[in-house]
């Protein structure tokens, strides 16, 4: 029997693009990236300053960095960040589709434009993004998309109507995404669960916080640091037969 080879979770000389990368979980992920040798540009909207915070910090422990700025839901937007962090860091070889959007609100009060603003960040901004990176990546034979998802687009969600159909339609994209990219688009999603980030500490108060964490196995709310390694195992060659796949990080919540 031929031995296999070890697979490498080395990602030196790939460039990343993490979009949402200033918030709670992209800040893990650029970190994460960065630790596995990555070129990373950090995309904000309207972070700036925590950004830039990131940025020098990542630089001085010796990664290589940028930051963009721009609106995922914005065609020409996305498509001059893009360009920008290939500028600086060259052609993206990851994109992390981690920019997001929550609110509460029960479906019978929800006016139209609150829907819309959900499923533009959360889905449509994944399609632009990835819409503008795939045509490099295809010529250029090879690259990785990393989708962000949910549990709450498995098991549903009182007042978080918008939230949960637009995270099932990224897993209805990432699968579509998969067979017509692929192979030589590696895509993939991962479907945090509770997970204690600026974004759900505004969208949870105390009491929904300890019912979703109630059902849970792990019996807490997860980290941020606990899902940024499984971006490095998706981006890596340890995941190249993964295609339209979906990571579970969710403390047991749900075991499809």
């Amino acid at each position: 029997m031929t031995p296999v080879a070890n697979p490498s979770f080395d990602l030196s000389g790939k460039t990343a693009l993490v979009t949402g990368g200033a918030g709670g979980l992209g800040r893990e992920m650029v970190a994460a990236l960065t630790r596995a040798g990555a070129r990373v540009a950090i995309h904000h909207l309207g972070q700036d300053a925590e950004a830039r915070e990131l940025s020098e910090a990542m630089n001085m422990s010796g990664a290589t960095t940028c930051v963009v700025e721009g609106d995922v839901t914005d065609w020409d937007q996305a498509a001059a960040f893009i360009a920008a962090a290939e500028n600086d860091l060259g052609p993206l070889d990851i994109l992390v589709n981690n920019a997001g959007f929550m609110a509460a609100g029960k479906l019978t009060e929800m006016s139209l434009e609150q829907w819309r603003k959900t499923i533009d960040v959360d889905l449509t901004g994944v399609f632009i993004v990835s819409r503008h990176v795939l045509t490099g990546m295809i010529e250029r034979g090879g690259g990785v998309i990393i989708n962000l998802s949910s549990q709450l687009a498995y098991k549903g969600a009182e007042d978080f109507a918008s939230y949960c159909a637009a995270k099932a339609g990224v897993l209805g994209l990432t699968r579509a995404m998969a067979r017509e990219v692929g192979p030589t688009v590696r895509v993939n999603a991962i479907a945090p669960g509770p997970i204690s980030t600026p974004m759900t500490e505004t969208s949870f108060d105390a009491n929904l916080a300890r019912e979703r964490t109630a059902v849970l196995v792990a019996g807490r709310m997860g980290e941020a640091h606990e899902v940024a390694p499984s971006v490095v195992f998706l981006a890596s060659d340890a995941a190249s037969f993964m295609h339209g796949q979906t990571l579970h990080l969710n403390g047991g919540g749900v075991m499809p």
